[in-house]
């Protein structure tokens, strides 16, 4: 847990710290034209040929579509647009849609370390009955499920949907990893049945107090994506998930990390068009 604190600490002061500072990839306004090619990690890359995730729909609602966070890569915009339509008919609710990414990718000014190569979106996990305005979608609301004291759900405030909603992207074998809270993690760990083999793609993380985190694996034989490694076997309720509920060892400090290297071509990409 210790090691996992000291990580997170860094990516939460990184994103501080950063926090209002433009990265020259918003001055990117439209999506780079060339076959689809997401270039190097979730966390530190860029994409070519990124779509717009369509901003009307019948089983979705994209939020703050302000900020230009609605492009992908064309597998996470038919892994959304599949999603949303299956749990509208299981649930009768509509989907609110987070943060995607950036029209070439690329880091954000703030919020995320990696959402960079069209392949991580945000669903919230609230499934409203009535579809939300304009001005609620600009100015969304988030559903704190988590307690203050970080250590379980709000009851009166959970619901099977969430249970439905989280096993279901995680039964997609597109998707890699989900990133949940640690105390919905927990819950969800406590709902399941036997069948908990989905249970392993979820994975516990600081934040994503209201939401879940959806990866979706490179696609296949793609050389300049860098898949990340699969999660540990089992599923991760046990010991590993209650070192999460663990208080911080006293006398350690979080440090920044160094900024990653962009990969070549990503550099490339941003000399290209930003001169």
């Amino acid at each position: 847990m210790l090691k996992q604190w000291m990580i997170g600490g860094a990516l939460l002061m990184g994103m501080a710290c950063s926090a209002g500072a433009q990265t020259p990839w918003q001055a990117i306004r439209q999506p780079i034209a060339g076959p689809v090619q997401p270039i190097g990690s979730y966390a530190n890359g860029c994409i070519i040929g990124a779509q717009a995730l369509p901003l009307e729909a019948e089983h979705y609602q994209v939020m703050r579509p302000d900020q230009h966070r609605y492009y992908g890569h064309p597998l996470l915009i038919q892994f959304i647009q599949r999603f949303s339509q299956d749990i509208a008919q299981q649930t009768a609710g509509t989907v609110l849609i987070g943060d995607m990414g950036m029209p070439a990718g690329g880091r954000f000014s703030s919020g995320h370390a990696s959402h960079q190569i069209g392949l991580d979106v945000d669903i919230w996990l609230q499934l409203p009955r009535q579809r939300w305005t304009p001005q609620q979608l600009l100015h969304p609301q988030p559903l704190d499920l988590v307690t203050a004291d970080d250590k379980s759900v709000v009851s009166r405030l959970w619901s099977r949907d969430i249970d439905t909603m989280v096993r279901h992207a995680a039964e997609d074998p597109h998707v890699a990893r989900i990133f949940v809270n640690p105390a919905i993690k927990q819950q969800l760990c406590l709902d399941a049945g036997s069948d908990r083999q989905w249970l392993q793609k979820v994975r516990p993380w600081f934040a994503h107090r209201a939401h879940m985190h959806v990866r979706l694996h490179c696609p296949a034989n793609d050389s300049q994506c860098v898949e990340q490694a699969p999660p540990p076997s089992g599923d991760g309720c046990g010991a590993e998930l209650q070192s999460w509920f663990e208080p911080a060892k006293p006398g350690v400090h979080p440090t920044k990390p160094k900024p990653p290297v962009l990969p070549a071509n990503c550099q490339l990409l941003l000399d290209k068009h930003l001169l």
